[in-house]
């Protein structure tokens, strides 16, 4: 594994623009990591939504439908987190990178829209998003409002009165559109997989699935934590060491010959 941190010298950034335009197609997978920069934290670090609102206790399917006052409790705080947050650095390289022809599109586990705001046009939201409200008795979708956020009580359908839920994808609900990101994966030659710890399933499984159809993995994170191979090396073939938005705007520059 090739490691570029915010030093590295002209020699290996020279070696990414090669590799980087050798690929055919280039695509993005993202996490957590590349909205922190935006202020929103991550749900799974210590003093994220996840240390006080247990998933098991307010985040899957079931307690939505059993309690949707309680499963309420966690989207306004959801919802509260992500009002008024804005694109980073990293949101808008890769909505540069798109804009160029030099990425094909981003498939996302985060449920903020920041890569839509930032310019992306193709954007594969696998866990849903926070900007609409679904009603899962006649199919009924609204945007949000920021006053959902601020009134204690459930907001209905209009058509059904049924209680409505953020369209986001909670535990015991299956994920988003995969069927159409496998096939756009399917041809992908280079991957990037930004800001994210590749722990949840299915878009964990993505990056090696790319390395096994022979394609190449970059990966951009503080701290590398994808698989191991058959050979117990790292799926990684470049690994971008250091803050995201910092990171890939260093990689627009590189295969954009601006060293």
């Amino acid at each position: 594994m090739n490691i570029v941190d915010l030093d590295a010298g002209k020699d290996i950034l020279q070696q990414v623009r090669s590799v980087y335009a050798a690929a055919g197609k280039v695509a993005a997978l993202t996490g957590a990591g590349v909205s922190v920069g935006s202020g929103i934290s991550d749900f799974r670090s210590p003093g994220g939504l996840w240390s006080v609102f247990e998933p098991d206790q307010y985040a899957t399917l079931a307690v939505f439908l059993r309690e949707p006052e309680k499963a309420w409790q966690l989207y306004r705080a959801l919802g509260r987190e992500l009002q008024g947050k804005m694109p980073n650095a990293a949101h808008r390289a890769l909505a540069e990178l798109e804009q160029r022809g030099l990425l094909a599109g981003v498939v996302t586990q985060n449920v903020d829209n920041l890569h839509q705001q930032a310019g992306s046009r193709t954007v594969f939201e696998i866990h849903g998003d926070h900007q609409h409200l679904h009603c899962l008795q006649c199919g009924e979708l609204i945007t949000v409002a920021d006053e959902h956020y601020q009134v204690q009580t459930v907001p209905l359908c209009r058509a059904c009165h049924y209680p409505l839920k953020p369209n986001v994808v909670l535990f015991d609900e299956p994920v988003r559109a995969f069927a159409e990101i496998e096939i756009f994966l399917s041809d992908c030659d280079l991957l990037l997989v930004i800001g994210t710890s590749a722990q949840v399933y299915p878009a964990a499984g993505l990056p090696l699935r790319v390395k096994q159809h022979g394609g190449l993995i970059f990966e951009f994170n503080r701290e590398s934590s994808l698989g191991v191979d058959s050979r117990n090396r790292s799926i990684a073939d470049y690994f971008f060491k250091g803050d995201v938005g910092q990171t890939l705007p260093l990689l627009t520059r590189a295969v954009q010959g601006v060293l």
